[in-house]
């Protein structure tokens, strides 16, 4: 069931990671945490352009991700997004709006000298760009 796209984007705009699931060449499941950004062109989850999950995604571009916030019960509240991903580089010039909101949500973590630990340890930034198909969420609260 596809919910309200607007809202998700807004009710979990501050969360600060996902888990995305990929499929192996094998056909096994492979998840892993990442950052992302989710505005109308779609949910863009930031990945080394070279590691396991974007090397899935040229394989077979089926995803799922999921993101969620609480830690009771009562307060666990989350989405699930099922689309394709697309695989675009950082230099992609359709990116740069979604760059800057990566930023500005990131700025806080990358304080100091982290911006350039990251760079050193991610040399190569992409992202999946998801146009969800399918959403599932839930809400204890």
């Amino acid at each position: 069931m596809t919910q309200d796209l607007e809202f998700l984007r807004r009710a979990f705009k501050d969360v600060p990671d996902c888990r995305i699931a990929t499929i192996r060449p094998d056909g096994a499941p492979h998840v892993a945490t990442r950052w992302f950004v989710w505005n109308q062109d779609g949910l863009f989850v930031a990945t080394r352009a070279d590691d396991a999950t974007w090397e899935h995604v040229g394989g077979d571009p089926r995803i799922s991700v999921l993101i969620d916030r609480g830690r009771t019960w009562t307060e666990i509240g989350g989405v699930r997004v099922d689309g394709v991903a697309e695989a675009v580089t950082d230099e992609h010039p359709d990116l740069r709006g979604c760059m800057s909101t990566w930023h500005e949500k990131y700025r806080t973590l990358l304080a100091g000298d982290a911006f350039e630990r990251l760079t050193e340890a991610v040399p190569t930034l992409g992202f999946l760009r998801v146009v969800p198909e399918t959403t599932d969420t839930w809400d204890h609260r």
